[in-house]
């Protein structure tokens, strides 16, 4: 009776938790390394698509990013030409170093539309309403070189999303459009004459 007297209330608990764990301990064994495999299995799982998914995103705003500063300096040499004719290949060059800055490769797709006119969603110049840098630029009457003239420089590209270029090439791509509206100088010489 002493050893039963002897026994804190708070013992009484530790044999039952003491044979829960032994009879624990004896299963654990079986699992004993697996809860590792788990979380190495489940990281490379969830890993390499949100990897991808992150590269896809940093190659399409990389390709937005290329075709809306090409627009700009597109608009700025074609509004820095002596004439109308030089003024083309200039906006076209400079649209190719805004390419080749960002690391596309390709030539960009650039036209001149009016003010207020859609650059389109498929491509520039997509909306029917300007005309190319292979038509003289000039896209009928958008684009000139008159003081004070107002039009829209687009430049669209394809973005393609990385690791498809191989497997399918052109199919697995995001089109991306870039803008910029120029207006003349109103001071400007009208070098065009």
């Amino acid at each position: 009776m002493t050893t039963a007297l002897a026994r804190r209330p708070q013992d009484r608990g530790r044999g039952r938790l003491s044979r829960w764990a032994a009879r624990r301990g004896r299963s654990a064994g079986a699992d004993a390394g697996n809860a590792m495999i788990e979380f190495v299995g489940l990281s490379v799982v969830l890993l390499i698509p949100f990897a991808y998914f992150f590269l896809a995103v940093f190659s399409v705003q990389r390709s937005a990013f290329a075709v809306t500063q090409a627009a700009r300096a597109a608009g700025r040499a074609y509004v820095t030409a002596d004439d109308e004719r030089d003024a083309a290949a200039r906006a076209q060059v400079a649209a190719q170093l805004a390419f080749t800055d960002q690391g596309l490769r390709g030539t960009p797709r650039l036209s001149f539309v009016p003010v207020g006119a859609s650059c389109g969603s498929g491509g520039a110049g997509d909306a029917g309403s300007g005309g190319g840098a292979g038509d003289g630029g000039a896209g009928g009457d958008a684009a000139s070189l008159r003081p004070g003239a107002r039009f829209v420089v687009c430049v669209g590209a394809r973005a393609p999303l990385p690791g498809t270029a191989a497997l399918m090439p052109g199919v697995a791509a995001v089109g991306v459009n870039g803008r910029f509206e120029v207006v003349v100088d109103i001071l400007r010489a009208n070098r065009s004459q």
